[in-house]
């Protein structure tokens, strides 16, 4: 009795056939994938002009925290425009500045321009007006972040 090994015996032949994607099945899928994007891409780009937004609100209540403390310390807040520079170097005319209040240099905003800082405000007329100009980068648009309500 010969026993063979069942693992050792030829493969039937089989007909010579290709396995693949037909041009109509790529060309369907490429379809679908754009219709996707379609519906997708327009959904997530107004998400980064909201999330530089909330970085803008997020670091203008950064530095009214800094100015407050500012305030605390010294008795008033910086003046002028160049006044958040106050908050990293002490100032010639402050004795009880305990700073630097801010841990590195003034930042810029999101769409890298500086941030606006009046003292007295003409917003604020107590304290201070600080604001970013927005995407547009022209102060008194619609679209500037500020630490004022907008009427």
């Amino acid at each position: 009795m010969n026993i063979t090994n069942p693992a050792s015996r030829p493969l039937p032949r089989r007909h010579a056939r290709r396995d693949g994607f037909t041009l109509i099945e790529l060309l369907l899928v490429l379809v679908i994938l754009g219709i996707l994007a379609a519906i997708v891409v327009p959904k997530f780009s107004g998400r980064t002009e909201q999330a530089r937004i909330t970085a803008a609100e997020s670091q203008i209540a950064t530095f009214g925290t800094a100015l407050d403390a500012f305030e605390v310390d010294v008795g008033r807040y910086p003046k002028g425009r160049s006044g958040l520079s106050d908050l990293v170097n002490a100032p010639r005319d402050a004795q009880n500045w305990r700073g630097p209040y801010m841990k590195n240099e003034i930042p810029k905003d999101p769409w890298q321009n500086e941030y606006v800082y009046e003292c007295p405000g003409k917003n604020n007329p107590s304290s201070y007006d600080l604001y970013s100009m927005g995407p547009d980068g022209r102060a008194g648009s619609e679209d500037d972040v500020t630490n004022w309500k907008k009427k």
